[in-house]
């Protein structure tokens, strides 16, 4: 996160200045140890921060969050606009410093930069809303912003919506036009996803098929659009589940790289294995709920358990598959503590 009075969720990293250099260089050099790339995301959460840590969440304009557990959102004023965009630069060139390899600017899934480029969520009468050009002049200043940061040659990517999924929202026409001119302004890579928590699709469930093949992958189709349209770096991350589904799709043309998270997760040797030939099948879950729906949105279950995962692989410790998601929640919890689910600074 760039600013550490919102964030989007407990424990978030914030990179607002070197205070945490010497940190941040630890991570990234074990992050390239052997030779790898390691690129930070940057982000703004916007209104899509819980109240209990951020009671004042900022948005493009005054709309609420259709969910409980969200405040109503104060519009930004310019100045506000201009500190975040300075930000946005700021931080990436501490990523730079640190070590990281690239950076990229979060722009999907209903937060900051997304809510900018939805005519639903930005309904401003100044030149940041109405048409799409307004509209992403934001995401456009901010990609300059980080540019003059870090330089021409440094890489810079995009998560973008391929839609927004809800009514009156990011269309995919309007993000092929996005996507079209970051291309022509110079982005390095462009990943594609869709949703928000809202409409979640980038959370969507699916039951593993080994035979689904290149339609595995969530995006994927309007990735092939968006082939059709530029010739910059592709990426798609969700739902790709088999080594078969992930060749797939490289093959066709439509992507450069596919993106994993949660089969990962669960093994993270699965590169080295799918490099190696393996016949792989991801052994992610399907379905992941305590059994109580209201309890699994004000959990963010989902997301919950994954991060719980993630935390016993950081203690170097074997993650359980077939924990329960509630178990996984408390567990969570016992570690981060309350402060966690709090609003927290610096």
């Amino acid at each position: 996160m760039i600013d550490s009075r919102h964030l989007g969720e407990p424990g978030n990293v914030v990179v607002e200045d070197e205070k945490h250099l010497s940190l941040l260089k630890s991570w990234a050099e074990a992050g390239t140890s052997h030779g790898n790339q390691l690129w930070m995301q940057l982000n703004h959460p916007g209104k899509q921060s819980q109240r209990l840590w951020n009671p004042e969440p900022v948005a493009p304009s005054a709309v609420p969050l259709s969910l409980k557990h969200f405040n109503i959102p104060r519009a930004l004023t310019a100045d506000e606009i201009d500190d975040i965009v300075i930000r946005f630069g700021r931080a990436a060139g501490v990523a730079q410093k640190a070590g990281f390899t690239g950076v990229q600017i979060h722009g999907a899934h209903g937060y900051l930069v997304s809510q900018f480029l939805s005519p639903h969520h930005n309904r401003r009468d100044d030149e940041f809303g109405g048409s799409l050009e307004n509209r992403m002049r934001f995401l456009e200043m901010v990609y300059n912003s980080i540019r003059e940061s870090v330089g021409p040659a440094f890489p810079v990517s995009i998560k973008i919506n391929s839609a927004d999924f809800q009514k009156g929202g990011f269309t995919a026409a309007e993000s092929l036009s996005v996507i079209a001119r970051l291309a022509e302004v110079g982005i390095d890579l462009i990943e594609i996803s869709g949703g928000n928590y809202e409409a979640p699709a980038m959370m969507a469930q699916r039951k593993t098929t080994p035979d689904r093949g290149r339609q595995e992958a969530f995006f994927l189709r309007f990735a092939e659009k968006a082939r059709q349209e530029v010739t910059v770096p592709l990426a798609v991350t969700g739902g790709f589940r088999t080594s078969k589904g992930m060749e797939a799709a490289i093959k066709s043309g439509a992507v450069d790289f596919v993106g994993m998270a949660r089969p990962m997760i669960l093994a993270t040797d699965i590169p080295h294995r799918i490099l190696q030939g393996e016949d792989f099948t991801s052994e992610a879950q399907a379905d992941i709920s305590t059994g109580f729906k209201t309890l699994d949105h004000a959990l963010m279950i989902r997301l919950t358990w994954y991060t719980h995962q993630l935390s016993v692989i950081a203690a170097g410790k074997t993650i359980n598959p077939r924990l329960h998601p509630l178990l996984a929640a408390l567990l969570l919890f016992a570690k981060t503590g309350w402060q966690n689910f709090r609003r927290t600074r610096g």
